[in-house]
């Protein structure tokens, strides 16, 4: 649910900047370091906004690779924790029954 959430938010964001970007058409000039240029107002609008999603997916994509190979690395520690200890997890679904008569006990 989250995901759709923030599908929406971000075509809603989409559509805001666009709207922004077609009615700021006029040329304007952008001062770089050694020059300047003359470009369309809605060029620089829809670049600075394409730029900032670069960017930010850059580093969602960055994130999730990081977590990816820490899962990997903690999944292999326990298999070999669980392989030296000969200790086995219970799945959720198993454990759940046990636990509910743990924390309800009989009258």
């Amino acid at each position: 649910m989250k995901l759709q959430w923030s599908l929406i938010l971000a075509l809603v964001f989409a559509l805001i900047t666009a709207l922004f970007a077609v009615i700021n058409v006029e040329p304007v000039q952008v001062n770089l370091l050694f020059n300047s240029v003359h470009i369309p107002l809605i060029l620089l609008i829809l670049g600075s906004t394409l730029l900032g999603g670069i960017i930010v997916g850059s580093f969602g994509i960055y994130r999730g690779y990081r977590l990816q190979k820490e899962v990997k690395i903690l999944s292999a520690k326990l298999a070999q924790i669980q392989e030296a200890t000969g200790y086995e997890f219970l799945d959720n679904e198993k454990s759940a029954p046990e636990e509910a008569d743990h924390e309800h006990p009989p009258q």
